[in-house]
């Protein structure tokens, strides 16, 4: 049948999930760092998420479509009921227990020193300019990866500069702009992302992606996802 329904701009969509928190019905989800129609049986036409869309991704279009089923719309919703509303993945609740680690003989108390060799790390609050990413490989992490990577100090921070940016829950046009300023005018040697394996986190790639593309500079970029039990896939 012939019916209003959502269509997504990929070229335009930044991956910040605000449409998905404005669907109650949970039509969209981010994958690879983009908005996606789960299923077209989702989806009302109503158009709801539109307002949300920073980029203008979003449009209503008339087109063959599956019908809008309301009743699979409540077994959708009941299936992502340990979700928070928004829908997103990366807001389900989970519990686990700690990872082994190999038995010792005796116990060893080892300190461990901090790897951080400058202030600050927020990207809104770090200076484009800043003299302390002048010819470092920088490296731009997601809020949650020093938390669920045990050995992030050791393994990412040593010898380099990092900043921190959530792309779903800060403002993704702030950092963008901030992003695109450090590498035109830093000398940055090298990129490495590190994010978390839910889909929202990987906005963060993306928007690593077009800051480089709009500073006009070639940089390398290694990309890494970090699981929630803390390994890197």
């Amino acid at each position: 049948m012939k019916r209003k329904i959502i269509e997504i701009n990929e070229e335009k969509c930044n991956g910040c999930g605000l449409c998905i928190i404005s669907c109650a019905e949970g039509a969209l989800k981010i994958v690879n760092g983009k908005a996606k129609l789960v299923s077209e049986k989702y989806c009302d036409g109503l158009g709801a998420c539109l307002g949300e869309c920073p980029e203008g991704a979003l449009r209503i279009v008339e087109r063959d479509a599956e019908e809008f089923d309301e009743k699979a719309v409540e077994e959708h919703i009941k299936s992502k009921k340990e979700d928070l509303p928004c829908g997103c993945p990366g807001t389900s609740v989970k519990s686990f227990e700690p990872c082994p680690v190999p038995e010792r003989k005796e116990e060893v108390n080892v300190e461990i020193s901090s790897e951080l060799t400058h202030w600050p790390v927020q990207l809104t609050l770090v200076p484009a300019n800043a003299q302390f990413l002048q010819g470092k490989e920088l490296v731009i992490a997601a809020h949650c990866t020093p938390v669920a990577y045990p050995n992030f100090h050791r393994d990412f921070l040593k010898g380099r500069a990092v900043v921190i940016a959530c792309p779903k829950l800060d403002n993704f046009n702030a950092h963008l702009e901030k992003l695109t300023s450090i590498f035109t005018v830093s000398d940055i040697k090298k990129v490495i992302v590190a994010h978390m394996e839910v889909p929202c986190c990987f906005g963060l790639s993306h928007m690593v992606k077009t800051a480089i593309e709009r500073a006009g500079v070639n940089l390398p970029v290694e990309d890494v996802t970090i699981g929630v039990r803390g390994e890197i896939l």
